[in-house]
């Protein structure tokens, strides 16, 4: 993986993460090169400092494009607007819940990501018990109803930064739409709306398919539904209980987020935010360290994926340093009646080895999308 910052894997995960969803290498460079001594400090004590430079970046090319837009240059303007969103989002997600800037950074966020829609790309809301749960909609091009994929979020990702992969133009131009989902625990969800994570997933599954449903652009028996990082717990959790949808993508195999953490605690392995506890525990609900640990002991897949009776692929990286490889063979192993299981691990030599691929993000996103779209086929 690029390291711009020797030592700080959060750090260096989020330049990685901004340069592989469409940001620039000279603005990145423009952005991190003052902040190189902070970076030395640690993920955790520089978090102000990441925030105020790639803040500075963001208001620069905002401002381009609010003068591209005045000259009529649209698709110039968007184009900025989209690059001040994807490294806007990576400051965000290195920020404390606790933070004061962490709101407001997070509506400014929204407020620039939707002047970088394309015409394709709409703002939804899914109805969940009693409330609703944000999302993005990409609808394929063409007439007629169309397969669907619910792209859901991992630990500390948010619909934002799924747009700015551009996973769904990979999808769009294989016919397929994409709906882009804050569910409970990520996102707006969780900034905005307090909705925390749970462990019995398929709840917030279905009412992603009841609403899919609902619409008349939508293939009813071709849905499928794929997780990175926690969403890699997520996703198949769904798929086990919500047979409605066709197939299941595990971006990143996290089979026993329970026993990570552990791990975490006896400092095994890495983080991939800054304040680490403290934001696991605002993304499920809790207060006290201890009996999180004992609550997180149940986020696991043993038991689980043997009910996935769909297509089923485990993408996961050889030098993942979250999420051990061992648990994309368990996941593999135990998914045994599933009529079609496929495991894809991507070695240092090609690339995409890190963390979901962040690495080489596009090669395990254009991989996905292949497998999504002969499966569907």
């Amino acid at each position: 993986m690029f390291e711009y910052f020797p030592g700080n894997y959060v750090w260096n995960l989020g330049v990685v993460a901004a340069l592989n969803s469409g940001g620039l290498i000279d603005e990145v460079d423009r952005a991190c090169r003052p902040i190189r001594e902070a970076a030395a400090q640690g993920e955790d004590a520089g978090t102000p400092d990441f925030l105020r430079a790639w803040t500075a970046l963001t208001d620069q090319l905002v401002g381009q494009a609010e003068d591209a837009e005045k000259a009529g240059h649209r698709r110039t303007a968007t184009q900025l607007y989209r690059r001040a969103t994807n490294y806007l989002c990576q400051a965000e997600r290195m920020l404390s819940n606790s933070d004061p800037n962490r709101v407001p950074t997070y509506r400014r966020v929204l407020e620039l990501q939707e002047r970088a829609f394309p015409p394709s790309v709409e703002r939804v809301a899914v109805p969940y018990e009693g409330t609703t749960l944000p999302a993005y909609y990409s609808a394929a091009p063409g007439d007629g109803p169309k397969p669907v994929v619910v792209l859901v979020n991992g630990l500390d990702s948010t619909k934002e930064h799924q747009f700015s992969s551009g996973h769904w133009e990979e999808l769009a131009a294989r016919g397929i739409s994409c709906l882009m989902l804050d569910q409970p625990g990520s996102g707006e969800a969780l900034r905005l709306q307090g909705l925390t994570a749970r462990v019995d997933a398929e709840a917030w599954g279905a009412a992603a398919v009841d609403y899919l449903l609902g619409r008349d652009d939508v293939d009813a028996g071709r849905l499928g539904i794929v997780g990175w990082s926690l969403g890699g717990y997520y996703a198949p959790r769904v798929a086990a209980f919500e047979k409605r949808f066709a197939l299941c993508v595990a971006w990143g195999a996290n089979h026993n987020w329970g026993a990570v953490q552990r791990r975490r605690l006896e400092r095994e392995g890495e983080r991939p935010v800054p304040h680490y506890w403290e934001h696991v525990l605002w993304v499920w609900g809790h207060t006290d360290l201890d009996e999180f640990i004992a609550f997180a002991d149940d986020v696991h897949l043993d038991g689980v994926v043997e009910n996935i009776t769909v297509p089923f692929l485990i993408a996961h990286g050889a030098n993942d340093r979250q999420i051990p490889l061992e648990y994309a063979h368990r996941s593999y192993d135990q998914a045994v009646n599933a009529p079609r299981r496929d495991l894809r691990i991507f070695t240092p030599e090609e690339g995409a080895t890190e963390h979901i691929g962040l690495d080489h993000l596009p090669y395990v996103s254009t991989f996905i999308a292949d497998w999504v779209a002969d499966t569907f086929a």
